[in-house]
């Protein structure tokens, strides 16, 4: 009579291991996925606005900074202007013809990728701040916020809401 070869058994708690390890595996692997830190991108951008570009097909939100709204209004010596669209005029000068490094730490809820970025060795976080076309939006950039303040630069030069203010009053009605 031919015997049949058997199988070995997997016992249920070798089984439990290996589901427990590919689930582990796979929660890593879309962390990595949702939250791409350390991640470099380089590349020749294109500003939306004032703190958000593209490099290629990602969109990229510059870290620790909040620049005015594209349809927001400031003033400066009684006169009102567009200072979203200056903004953004001031990021567009200080990318054209430049190729840009940022490193990404982590996306925000519009899934953007949340960068610091250089250009030719400059931190244009920091320059944006530094130039009065942003304010800070943590503790990052506070020094560089002051010392635009003080000088009286971009925005600075006169009266504006702080974006985010600007955003929560201007927000679509529901």
């Amino acid at each position: 009579m031919a015997r049949i070869p058997l199988k070995p058994r997997r016992s249920a708690r070798s089984s439990g291991l290996s589901s427990l390890f590919l689930a582990l595996l796979l929660a890593v692997a879309a962390w990595y996925l949702l939250h791409p830190s350390g991640r470099v991108l380089e590349g020749r951008a294109h500003a939306i606005d004032g703190d958000t570009i593209r490099i290629g097909d990602e969109r990229l939100r510059l870290k620790g900074i909040d620049a005015p709204e594209m349809r927001q209004m400031c003033s400066r010596s009684g006169r009102s202007y567009l200072c979203g669209e200056t903004a953004r005029d001031a990021l567009v000068g200080m990318i054209v013809n430049e190729e840009l490094r940022c490193r990404s730490s982590g996306r925000d809820r519009y899934k953007r990728l949340l960068v610091y970025c250089t250009a030719g060795g400059t931190d244009l976080n920091r320059r944006m701040v530094q130039e009065g076309w942003a304010v800070a939006y943590d503790r990052e950039y506070r020094d560089e916020e002051a010392a635009a303040r003080r000088r009286g630069a971009g925005i600075w030069a006169g009266e504006f809401q702080r974006p985010q203010e600007w955003r929560r009053e201007n927000a679509p009605r529901q």
